[in-house]
């Protein structure tokens, strides 16, 4: 039986709602709880300056939203990555976790999309990372909804939760993306291709 375009609408409405709600528990972590060795918005932004150059008021301002959103995060992720998506997408990305007690540790993300997308984008990211408890405790997958709306040198941030952690990926893309979509990004120790 064939699916018309209003039920394939419908279809994905339902699955973005029911992600959503799911993911609100997980995202709601105070912004006034504080844990040792956490990152003040200075300090990233400082290492986000350095990181991704002169785009300091988008950059900023995706810090400030963050941690007034979810605290102060206690490691940080800056790397690089590439996606592109005609309906269903996929992303790969490489970098460096660095945390203040555990040490830097090098960390590999992938992940499809499924929803309204399209385009390609490569991009500079930042993703901060919360109540993360032990260094491997990065090696899970983050589910969530995310929007982009990239155009040159776009900026873009969004939200993922595996309970209790959340990590917030902050983007500063070149190319051509817009869509919304429901997806999932995967960190692994080492590089792979099969984003499942």
């Amino acid at each position: 039986m064939p699916i018309n375009m209003p039920t394939l609408r419908r279809l994905f409405a339902c699955l973005a709602l029911g992600l959503s709600l799911c993911a609100a528990p997980l995202l709601t972590t105070p912004a006034s709880a504080q844990q040792q060795g956490t990152y003040t918005s200075d300090e990233l932004v400082s290492r986000g300056h350095g990181f991704f150059g002169e785009v300091s008021r988008g950059l900023a301002l995706s810090i400030e939203k963050a941690v007034s959103q979810w605290g102060q995060p206690n490691g940080y992720i800056l790397g690089q990555e590439g996606s592109g998506a005609f309906v269903g997408g996929l992303r790969y990305g490489e970098g460096t976790l660095y945390t203040r007690n555990a040490g830097d540790l090098r960390v590999y993300w992938q992940g499809p999309t499924l929803g309204w997308d399209f385009g390609g984008d490569g991009a500079r990211t930042m993703i901060l990372v919360y109540n993360l408890n032990s260094i491997n405790d990065i090696f899970r997958r983050f589910g969530g909804i995310s929007g982009s709306a990239y155009f040159v040198a776009g900026f873009g941030m969004t939200a993922l939760a595996a309970d209790p952690m959340v990590v917030v990926p902050i983007r500063s893309g070149v190319g051509v993306r817009l869509g919304a979509n429901v997806g999932y990004l995967k960190f692994t120790p080492n590089a792979t291709w099969n984003p499942f």
